[in-house]
């Protein structure tokens, strides 16, 4: 392994995946558009750098792990982006959920410096990504990410390689369709059951006991019947992915009819105020009035 490396995006799932490198002696750097964010990690001996570039000029490897394809471009390609700082030979492991497209343009530009360009993004939100428990989806060559292999068994408990660069990233564009739209549907038969005269306990008991049901749904429900929506996976980034999606689903010539309706779902979901809370609150926006009136 390298013996210093960058992580930049250091949110939900960046911070715990960074902690985890440090817990295992990784000796790391991190940046973040907002330096609160970073704190805890400076005070367990990280090192701070207050731009990407001076991050890139610092470490032989950068991992990032943000928002969206525009925070991506603007962390690795603008005026302080860590790229160019980078020497030949040093690696960038793109973690984000971003479209294929994007993710091929940026190995392109990774290539322009020799630096070995690798999309890994993850499945699975908060509790995984603190346990060290994400699997790993990894676009690039394939001895780059033999290589990289101890820093994935670090942050998560499988790597998968799954084709050229872009190829993580496309089938986290896969994943996704089946996680926004599996909530919207379990929403949408509980409702129907509500107002049919059961009870939520009852559909409950049946829907996630029963084969139809995605598994990870099972582990919503506390957030469900609590009705406590801390974010794991916030609504804003559901409705991103879907977008990015749909985006893909164009570049590519395939018709997705729902996927663009579950799109919409969640733009509504996202203009009525809980874009910050996770995903699984579209549960109670759906199902809000459709109990069977006595």
């Amino acid at each position: 392994m390298s013996k210093k490396v960058g992580f930049i995006g250091l949110g939900i799932m960046g911070s715990r995946m960074a902690a985890n490198l440090l817990a295992a002696g990784i000796d790391l750097a991190v940046y973040n558009r907002t330096r609160e964010k970073a704190d805890a990690l400076i005070g367990r001996g990280a090192v701070w750098h207050d731009t990407p570039a001076r991050l890139g000029a610092s470490v032989e490897g950068v991992f990032t792990m943000l928002s969206d394809p525009e925070a991506v471009a603007q962390t690795a390609l603008g005026s302080d982006g860590f790229l160019t700082a980078l020497q030949p030979g040093a690696f960038w492991v793109d973690c984000s959920t971003v479209n294929p497209s994007f993710s091929r343009e940026m190995a392109a530009e990774a290539q322009k410096g020799r630096i070995r360009f690798v999309d890994a993004p993850v499945f699975g939100s908060k509790q995984p990504a603190q346990e060290g428990q994400l699997p790993f989806f990894a676009g690039g060559k394939i001895e780059d990410i033999e290589a990289l292999e101890p820093y994935f068994n670090i942050m998560g408990k499988s790597v998968r390689h799954v084709g050229d660069a872009g190829m993580g990233a496309s089938i986290k564009m896969v994943l996704n369709i089946l996680l926004a739209q599996n909530m919207l549907i379990f929403s949408e038969a509980v409702a129907l059951g509500q107002a049919l005269g059961f009870t939520r306990e009852t559909l409950f008991e049946i829907i996630l006991g029963g084969p139809m049901a995605a598994p990870y749904l099972g582990l919503k429900s506390k957030k469900i019947e609590e009705g406590v929506y801390e974010p794991d996976f916030p609504l804003k980034w559901m409705h991103k992915d879907l977008h990015l999606v749909g985006l893909t689903a164009f570049e590519a010539g395939v018709p997705l009819p729902s996927c663009a309706l579950a799109k919409e779902i969640f733009q509504e979901a996202k203009q009525a105020g809980l874009a910050d809370k996770d995903f699984a609150v579209l549960f109670d926006r759906i199902t809000a009035g459709k109990r069977k009136k006595q």
